[in-house]
């Protein structure tokens, strides 16, 4: 069943819109002695690039706009991408140990975060996201990077089928674009290992209470953000799913340092979805975006 869901998703890199820049990252040529550094800003640098090689590369990566995570450097361009990502990473990273372990990402984008993991030399890296877009980024940058990182272009529902348990799962940005969370978070116990852990984060609103902000129509201009709860809400969530511990590890409320507009998006970022007259709030008049980093084991 799940191959067949493979290769019906397959069939996304064929569309009109991205085929034509998958067949330029085909012809790329293969770039000698390059180096590659994993800091904030994923860095791919050679000596042996030529000028018609370099301004090939910067033509398919202009047509891969937009690029929401990152930043990347490769080969002297810096795709400033709308989210500085390694802010959360470095949240995170000191909260986890991935050697040796087989990691998942839901919700993978181009790969930015499988990227930085690669250091910390898990035994297997697979990311899950059905946008084509950003698998195309994904094969762009692996193209030079040649990890062995797998990507799926599945969901986090498809978890419970993949065949393949995971000791680590990161779920980042996901949730609260889930119209069932708990059902979410179920999928996400089904795709750990007994000792499993899953490290989330996920948009909250401030108070005590075990509730929920449910927005009307949209939330910051998204329309897809179905359920924004407190951390205690979100703690009940993940028991009622099936986690035994569940840890608070942060609540960092998201500026503009962290989301904003860049010339490698062309549309609006952060700054455009809060209120003019008061940053505190989104334009529609909710509490403006603030995320809880959650890790929850299973035992």
């Amino acid at each position: 069943m799940i191959e067949k869901i493979k290769n019906e998703r397959l069939k996304s890199l064929g569309y009109k819109n991205i085929l034509p820049i998958r067949q330029k990252i085909d012809s790329l040529p293969d770039i000698k002695d390059i180096e590659v550094s994993f800091g904030d800003t994923i860095s791919i640098s050679s000596t042996k690039i030529d000028a018609k090689q370099r301004n090939l590369i910067v033509s398919i990566a202009k047509e891969l706009k937009p690029w929401r995570k990152g930043p990347f450097e490769i080969f002297d361009t810096f795709i400033d991408s709308e989210w500085q990502s390694y802010i959360k990473y470095n949240l995170l990273e000191p909260h986890f140990n991935l050697t040796d372990k087989r990691v998942a990402d839901i919700g993978c984008n181009n790969g930015y975060y499988m990227f930085r993991m690669l250091e910390q030399k898990p035994k297997k890296l697979v990311g899950f996201d059905p946008s084509a877009l950003f698998r195309t980024q994904f094969d762009f940058i692996n193209h030079f990077i040649k990890s062995d990182i797998v990507y799926e272009l599945l969901g986090v529902e498809h978890l419970g089928i993949y065949g393949e348990k995971f000791d680590t799962i990161f779920c980042l940005g996901v949730l609260y674009h889930r119209s069932d969370p708990i059902s979410t978070l179920k999928s996400l116990k089904k795709g750990l290992d007994k000792n499993g852990e899953l490290f989330l984060d996920t948009f909250i609103i401030d108070g005590d209470e075990d509730i929920a902000l449910t927005p009307k129509d949209r939330y910051s201009k998204i329309p897809n953000i179905y359920f924004i709860p407190t951390v205690s809400a979100l703690s009940n969530w993940l028991y009622r799913a099936g986690f035994k511990d569940v840890k608070l590890l942060e609540i960092k409320k998201t500026d503009t340092n962290e989301q904003r507009k860049t010339e490698w998006i062309e549309s609006q970022s952060l700054g455009d979805f809060l209120d003019p007259n008061n940053p505190d709030l989104t334009v529609e008049g909710y509490p403006a975006p603030k995320r809880a980093y959650i890790k929850a084991s299973l035992d």
